[in-house]
């Protein structure tokens, strides 16, 4: 049964390139090695190369890429030949590779819609990339596999399918064993291990505000195991897996990260003071929410001195650093009222469940504008000045095109208890007539549902809070909507 299969697959697709706005990706080949998680040796291998529909998608740009040419895929089976197997070896399992978050998930759940049938699930998924980057810092320099191989003096990258899964594995053992080495002498040999201070940090043991978008809570681990000798390498790499059905494996999944992807979302000051034995059932959010409904702790962008607006790098996780926006000596969150919605739900990303990470864009004020971009500015010089080499992406963001308003981004976060999955924020429905606001109850996760109230042209009054990322090569400021207020037409 899929419950009960423990190994860890990892895969790695490579895809045609596209060429045209709107054109899809086509997997080419599918590559996956089945590792033992207690001892992290390969257990079984398969590789193929996939005859796509339309062979003449293969471009000279895609053949540069990999290397894989018309001739070579002629001959080959198409994807529906090959589903079986592929959906044997990942269906139940935990997933891993590099990046596979962004792009290799997505490409498997599309070739199986592709051919009408339902995709392979993971038991989690580990993404080297948003994992390596956020644990081993960005002394490695960009982090893409090829740049970690050179470091570490594996070779040269071929991007061919199961090469580069054999490769991703050996890059996380190169860099699960300095981890392990830097945690017996921290004092010793971090000191000249350097990690962007304003790179994510894992959080303690007691449930955090997680990575990109979107909440998803679990419980969480110290980056390292604090008695380590007593682990396998495989268990170490197993803490960082992020579940997505309860635990079933006979291997110790005990310990689990937080949700890992490309756009993290910060804690703010109140987890600074999160007991280490704390439930990871929820009980941060629970804190964070349960004073929502008061609009003490928000300012409303009229009421916010500019000068008084600063950025502060504080103290996180053993000698890493975060940046918080202070107005005077307090953590800045914003109430906004009327904002209108330009576009609806957004469900292009999903995390590692394969939910839809949920955010919707409304038009910004010149008063809302002025504030987020006072903060911007503060937060990015201060950003400049830690040393990271992610690129900055403003939080008002400004185009010339058919609508010519600033806009803002609005993310709703997703949180999940005993494999259920919530909004993360308080909605309420506002009458048009007698102004009373009434909370919105939903059964499930439903993003149509959710959808259909925040339409284009309707009002909403935001609670949000601001908190900086720095994750895959992007930072900036994450607005993370708290409390939502609809108005009734």
């Amino acid at each position: 049964m899929a419950e009960e299969r423990s190994e860890i697959a990892f895969f790695d697709v490579e895809t045609t390139i596209p060429l045209k706005p709107g054109e899809s990706f086509i997997i080419l080949e599918f590559g996956a090695i089945l590792v033992c998680p207690k001892k992290l040796v390969e257990l079984e291998s398969y590789s193929s190369l996939i005859c796509p529909k339309d062979i003449s998608r293969i471009s000279s740009k895609s053949e540069r890429c990999n290397g894989i040419s018309r001739a070579a895929v002629s001959s080959a089976p198409p994807f529906s030949a090959i589903a079986d197997k592929i959906f044997d070896l990942l269906n139940g399992r935990i997933w891993a590779g590099h990046n596979i978050l962004r792009f290799d998930c997505p490409r498997i759940r599309e070739a199986f819609a592709d051919i009408g049938r339902s995709p392979p699930e993971p038991k989690g998924i580990i993404d080297s990339l948003a994992l390596l980057t956020e644990r081993f810092g960005r002394r490695a320099g960009n982090m893409k596999m090829a740049t970690l191989a050179t470091y570490f003096g594996l070779g040269q990258q071929t991007h061919r399918s199961l090469d580069d899964v054999r490769m991703n594995l050996e890059v996380l053992k190169y860099c699960a064993t300095v981890l392990f080495l830097e945690s017996s002498l921290p004092d010793i040999l971090t000191r000249d291990s350097w990690v962007s201070p304003t790179s994510t940090a894992r959080r303690t043991r007691s449930g955090g505000r997680t990575s990109p978008m979107e909440i998803s809570y679990a419980p969480n681990p110290d980056p390292m195991p604090e008695n380590p000798s007593n682990q396998t390498m495989g268990e170490q790499l197993l803490n960082v897996v992020e579940p997505s059905r309860p635990e079933t494996e006979p291997f110790d999944m005990r310990r689990l990260s937080e949700e890992i992807m490309d756009d993290a979302i910060q804690e703010d000051d109140a987890e600074e003071k999160r007991p280490i034995t704390e439930s990871p059932e929820m009980s941060r959010l629970s804190t964070i929410f349960e004073g929502c409904s008061s609009s003490s702790a928000y300012l409303i962008p009229e009421d916010v001195s500019i000068p008084l607006i600063s950025a502060s790098l504080v103290p996180f996780y053993r000698g890493s650093r975060r940046i918080q926006i202070l107005h005077d000596t307090v953590l800045l969150k914003l109430h906004c009222t009327h904002l209108k919605v330009r576009f609806g739900i957004s469900t292009r990303f999903v995390d590692q469940a394969g939910r839809p990470r949920l955010s919707f864009v409304v038009d910004a004020p010149p008063s809302v504008c002025q504030v987020l971009e006072a903060c911007d500015n503060h937060a990015q010089s201060l950003f400049a000045e830690s040393g990271s080499t992610s690129d900055w992406r403003p939080v008002v963001a400004r185009k010339n095109g058919y609508w010519n308003f600033p806009t803002i981004r609005l993310h709703i976060p997703t949180v999940v208890t005993e494999d259920i999955a919530k909004y993360g924020t308080e909605i309420f429905q506002k009458e048009a007539a007698s102004g009373v606001e009434q909370k919105l109850l939903f059964s499930t996760f439903d993003p149509p549902e959710l959808d259909c109230l925040f339409t284009a042209g309707t009002f909403v009054d935001a609670f949000f809070s601001l908190n900086q990322y720095d994750i895959q090569q992007t930072a900036g400021i994450r607005l993370c909507a708290e409390k939502l207020v609809i108005h009734s037409n």
